[in-house]
């Protein structure tokens, strides 16, 4: 008799697996395509803020005018960072860069002074750019103002496609997260019906019977989130040992606002989900229950 009532008891236990399972793949699954975006923009903002600008100088100016034009771009709202190259500096690079030593061959410098712009993100766009070359270009020293056009016209073309696509895939994963979760609890809870419906006929009332429900909910929500952030922390740690570049544009700010929402996310669907499913069966006839 013990026995049969043991058995009995353990069936009647809430079964929790596979709804923390369940709801920490979804959510794993939604936290990595949230580090894709938050990586995504920081990638192409490193890529944008990297593109050199060179002021190219005439071979009349001064230094004190070089210097005086260097301070004033790199005052200006659009700079990230601007350098003055003299001629001497530019003959070094292109030595460094290409072996040859192409004055002792001419016996002369060809190379112009420069002051290299490397401007914020959000001027790398070719209507922003096209404005800052004309501004610089009313100054008398400067000869002329060079950067790759067609790198920056592909550039801007693939960031907004690739955020169009981004956008596209975010809000139906989302929809697609908010439904399974809440199909993965319900099913959970479809097992526990015939508790909830006992507690109902003994006199329990709604809130006495919801509570320990929810609470529980909450519990297997945050254990669900947690378990999806430590699976995508793995990734990541994998992802830089195999990528150390990756460091260059990690945003640690963002990833625990990320983490932190998909705690949030896990607990709330869930607790809904739960909440809800156990008024849809106390409202049901037992009979309905079969």
């Amino acid at each position: 008799m013990s026995k049969r009532s043991s058995f009995s008891s353990k069936r009647s236990r809430p079964s929790y697996f596979m709804s923390i399972v369940g709801v920490a793949l979804v959510l794993f699954l939604l936290g990595i395509l949230g580090l894709i975006v938050i990586h995504a923009d920081k990638l192409s903002k490193y890529f944008k803020e990297n593109i050199e600008i060179q002021v190219i100088l005439r071979n009349s100016t001064s230094d004190k005018a070089a210097m005086a034009l260097r301070d004033s771009i790199a005052a200006s709202p659009y700079a990230k960072s601007a350098e003055y190259v003299t001629k001497d500096m530019a003959a070094q690079q292109f030595k460094k860069e290409f072996g040859e030593d192409f004055i002792s061959l001419l016996q002369y410098n060809p190379l112009y002074a420069s002051v290299n712009l490397k401007a914020k993100a959000a001027y790398v766009n070719p209507d922003s750019l096209n404005k800052i070359e004309s501004e610089l270009t009313q100054n008398s020293i400067v000869r002329e103002v060079y950067y790759q056009r067609a790198l920056v016209d592909k550039l801007s073309q693939n960031v907004k496609k690739f955020g169009a696509i981004i956008l596209a895939i975010s809000i139906i994963l989302c929809l697609v997260v908010i439904v399974l979760i809440d199909n993965t609890i319900r099913l959970a809870m479809f097992s526990n019906r015939f508790l909830i419906k006992t507690m109902q006929m003994v006199g329990a009332t709604r809130g006495f019977i919801s509570k320990p429900f929810d609470t529980r909910s909450i519990i297997n929500g945050f254990i669900s989130a947690m378990l999806a952030i430590l699976a995508i922390v793995l990734v990541m740690v994998y992802a830089m040992k195999q990528l150390p570049e990756i460091r260059m544009v990690e945003d640690y700010t963002l990833t625990v606002l990320l983490f932190i929402g998909m705690i949030i996310m896990g607990i709330c669907i869930s607790l809904l989900s739960t909440h809800r499913s156990v008024t849809k069966y106390l409202k049901k006839k037992l009979d309905d229950l079969y």
